[in-house]
């Protein structure tokens, strides 16, 4: 798993409010932890656009393997297993990956 990639990810079990199921995630960790650890911080994608602010929108298509336009639930990240990760779907852009940092950023100032 690398920066930037996104995989079709089995969330389940969870608590509450989190983002469930068998859905994309974007992994956001950088690829030293990514390359040394078996664990990765992802932000779950959602199909149903709310346009929540610190949130990118993501258009499907070849690159980033997406089946249908989604949202990066920013304000729902979260450390995963890599066991968790079922299949590499595709990746974003490096600018992609930026505005994601920037709305984390944001999230975290709120």
């Amino acid at each position: 798993m690398k920066q930037g990639e996104i995989w079709l990810a089995d969330l389940n079990p969870v608590a509450g409010s989190e983002q469930q199921g068998t859905r994309p995630v974007v992994v956001i960790s950088g690829n030293a932890m990514n390359d040394n650890l078996s664990i990765c911080i992802v932000c779950p994608l959602s199909s149903k656009l709310k346009h929540y602010a610190g949130c990118l929108i993501l258009t499907k298509d070849s690159t980033n393997g997406l089946d249908n336009d989604s949202e990066v639930i920013t304000f729902q990240i979260r450390t995963i297993s890599g066991e968790r990760l079922i299949r590499k779907l595709g990746e974003i852009t490096a600018l992609q990956i930026e505005i994601i940092k920037k709305g984390l950023s944001e999230i975290l100032n709120y």
